[in-house]
């Protein structure tokens, strides 16, 4: 509960000690130095840690509170780290059970695989016929 306290603090005057643009409208608001905010964020600090000696049962009611909401954040982050344990194991699975087909189609050879006279055999793949014609050269267009 003071960790939240301290943190509206500091971001509060962080805030506030931001430089702002001149505006009309900004001209019309009182001036407040930055020594004016410091003493009055402290003195609000200040007051608000003699809060629970004042009002004992309203701090006591929000201790409790504040517990319950911390227990009941811890279970949800228990249950999703679970249900996301649980997605994991299951592709893994299915990751093991399902092979996938190789990316290649078998058509070329990766490098490594098979042996050189099944390479030498898919090079010369022309019949005699084919061999036989003569090569024309593709004709010029006038």
């Amino acid at each position: 509960m003071r960790f939240l306290l301290r943190i509206t603090f500091w971001l509060g005057l962080v805030l506030v000690l931001l430089p702002r643009d001149k505006t009309p409208e900004s001209e019309k608001l009182p001036q407040i130095g930055a020594a004016d905010a410091v003493q009055a964020a402290t003195a609000a600090v200040s007051d608000v840690t003699q809060f629970c000696k004042r009002q004992p049962a309203a701090c006591e009611v929000g201790g409790q509170a504040a517990t319950i909401i911390g227990q009941r954040a811890q279970d949800g982050a228990k249950k999703l780290y679970q249900i996301i344990n649980d997605k994991k194991e299951q592709l893994e699975k299915t990751d093991k059970n399902d092979k996938k087909a190789p990316d290649h189609t078998g058509s070329i050879a990766l490098a490594g695989e098979g042996d050189m006279a099944a390479s030498e055999t898919l090079r010369d793949t022309l019949s005699q016929d084919d061999l036989a014609l003569e090569w024309r050269g593709p004709t010029a267009a006038n």
